[in-house]
């Protein structure tokens, strides 16, 4: 995402909650995947979920400890 800094908290813990989902999904998806090219495309994007979460979980962090 990257501009965490324009979301309210609000947007924040939703988009956190999103995230939270689709990284749960996504570790679904990777239990039932067979094949190399699958499993790398499922692996690549949990990995880009878990660091746009990282980064939200961190922007609201900031926000809230001011």
């Amino acid at each position: 995402m990257g501009n965490e800094s324009s979301l309210s908290l609000s947007e924040m813990n939703d988009r956190i909650a999103i995230l939270r989902d689709n990284i749960r999904q996504l570790i679904e998806q990777a239990a039932g995947a067979s094949g190399a090219e699958s499993e790398e495309r499922i692996s690549e994007r949990l990995e880009r979920q878990n660091e746009e979460l990282e980064r939200l979980i961190k922007a609201r962090d900031a926000l809230t400890s001011k």
